[in-house]
């Protein structure tokens, strides 16, 4: 096992821990102009509620916006501010808001798809830059996972070089970008294959072509998404040159720890996903190694943490030539294994139920590949086919197994990465809190170590419930009854069948 403390820390000067009357970060941020991808996703939206009100005296956030599903880029705008996220900026300091300006554009396109004014606008006027967009779907075929993450990535570096008085570019990865590693270090590795070849083929491979042979280039990569987030990683190493730069790796990014509230999600990807299945009784086995380390963190850590080493690669005391990588993980320094998410999960559940419950949240995750498909059939196919054809005859919208189909596919992307163990070393991130004030280090907050899991995960499903579900703490009551008939009746029906069984054998006998 690897040794949980050998992260290599390095001690800083006292000299750096100088206090001012605003913070050394806040500072960094007057009067400067940032320009942000991904802006409308759930790091997106902490990144920039962060800024707004931590850095008052930034001048203008920038954000890309893609037209989506018929939807213009100002009214994705619109309906970005309108997030839930900004309801105590728009209560404490609502002009704040009017520094968001958003940027028509696409990250797949050549300059990103912005127009030749707006483009002259963020080369003149921004000097500090977040590349965060990128499609975090596991099952994205090659060539989309290569246009959003890659071809992105490349784009953003080309908007660098131009950028008249660019201070930092961080670039945002995943810790997974190399998850054929057991041990992963703060470093480049190379890559699976040259990212500028895998342009090449793409621009002339047809996609039905690419996607039958997606599996031989993926190799010792899961999927799609962890294979693009490598190739964008080496065109960062490889392409970037002088441009003051730090990468950001962070893991599996969960619901915020306190900012700008506790409990704070959007969506349903990883562990979300599971509590929520778990939670309406959809999902109630999982193939999985109970006693390796999930290595999850809060959003809004990771968010600090992206601040920070923005202020910091300008400031840095080390080699200016090198680029800073930060592990934005868990493992090496506050350990919580599956098996653990599954009892908090399964505990917390009961005590706050959603209104929305199928069955009774309960099950187990099993180790065995075998014994797990033979409770997937039974406790878990066969209920929902059930309710389906209970839904048929009453006449009812069936949608259960529909539901099901989605929580299949998410839990068997999410399986990969629940039976494997990885150690990911993050010195840099705890030597970058060693150096901020005390102030600093509360305002930007984001050492893993006092994360209390047990609290936490009180807080992520009780914040599921509320930011995923809309579900009113008022209405515990009614679901605890609710959960109480449920389980009566599952009895009820579990010794019907028992009896069923007894008198069958009785007559046979």
């Amino acid at each position: 096992m690897v040794d949980l403390l050998n992260n290599n820390y390095l001690p800083f000067s006292t000299s750096n821990r100088r206090t001012n009357s605003v913070p050394r970060i806040v500072n960094f941020f007057n009067n400067r102009s940032v320009f942000i991808t991904g802006a409308t996703g759930f790091c997106g939206k902490v990144l920039v509620e962060k800024l707004l009100r931590s850095c008052p005296g930034i001048r203008n956030i920038y954000v890309l916006i893609r037209g989506k599903r018929g939807q213009k880029t100002e009214q994705r705008l619109e309906a970005l501010l309108n997030s839930m996220i900004f309801d105590n900026l728009k209560k404490t300091n609502p002009n704040v808001l009017s520094k968001i300006i958003g940027i028509e554009g696409d990250i797949t396109l050549p300059n990103l798809g912005i127009s030749d004014s707006d483009l002259n606008t963020i080369i003149d006027d921004v000097s500090i830059v977040f590349h965060s967009a990128a499609t975090v779907n596991f099952n994205e075929p090659l060539k989309d996972s290569i246009r959003f993450n890659v071809i992105g990535t490349k784009e953003i570096i080309s908007l660098c070089h131009r950028i008249k008085n660019l201070a930092v570019l961080v670039h945002v990865s995943t810790a997974y970008a190399n998850c054929n590693l057991s041990t992963v270090e703060e470093d480049f590795y190379p890559p699976p294959v040259d990212p500028l070849s895998m342009l090449e083929l793409c621009k002339w491979m047809d996609a039905d072509l690419l996607n039958e042979i997606t599996p031989k280039l993926l190799g010792d990569r899961p999927n799609t998404y962890t294979y693009t987030k490598a190739l964008a990683e080496h065109l960062i190493y490889q392409q970037t040159g002088k441009l003051p730069v730090a990468v950001v790796r962070p893991s599996i990014v969960a619901c915020s720890f306190n900012e700008p509230m506790p409990g704070w999600i959007d969506n349903v990807n990883g562990p979300t996903g599971l509590i929520l299945a778990v939670g309406k009784g959809i999902l109630r086995t999982m193939y999985n190694n109970s006693s390796a380390i999930a290595d999850i963190i809060p959003v809004d850590m990771v968010i600090n943490l992206i601040i920070a080493a923005a202020w910091y690669t300008v400031e840095q005391q080390v080699d200016k030539n090198k680029i800073q990588i930060y592990n934005c993980t868990t493992s090496t320094i506050n350990p919580l294994t599956w098996g653990k998410v599954e009892k908090l999960t399964v505990s917390n559940l009961i005590k706050y139920p959603s209104i929305q419950v199928f069955r009774h949240p309960g099950g187990s995750f099993k180790e065995s590949k075998i014994i797990n498909q033979i409770c997937v059939f039974y406790e878990q196919l066969l209920p929902v086919y059930l309710l389906d054809f209970v839904q048929l005859l009453l006449g009812q919208k069936r949608f259960i197994r529909r539901l099901y189909g989605k929580v299949g596919k998410a839990v068997e992307a999410l399986e990969y990465f629940t039976r494997r163990q990885w150690y990911f070393k993050c010195a840099n991130v705890v030597n970058l809190r060693e150096i901020l004030t005390d102030e600093e280090r509360e305002m930007f907050f984001f050492d893993a170590r006092k994360i209390d899991w047990d609290d936490y995960w009180v807080t992520y499903v009780k914040g599921a419930r509320k930011f995923v579900l809309k579900e009113d703490e008022s209405t515990y009551p009614q679901a605890r009854e609710n959960l109480k008939r449920i389980k009566l009746f599952t009895n009820l029906v579990k010794l019907i069948i028992v009896c069923i069984i007894l008198i069958s054998i009785w007559k046979f006998l």
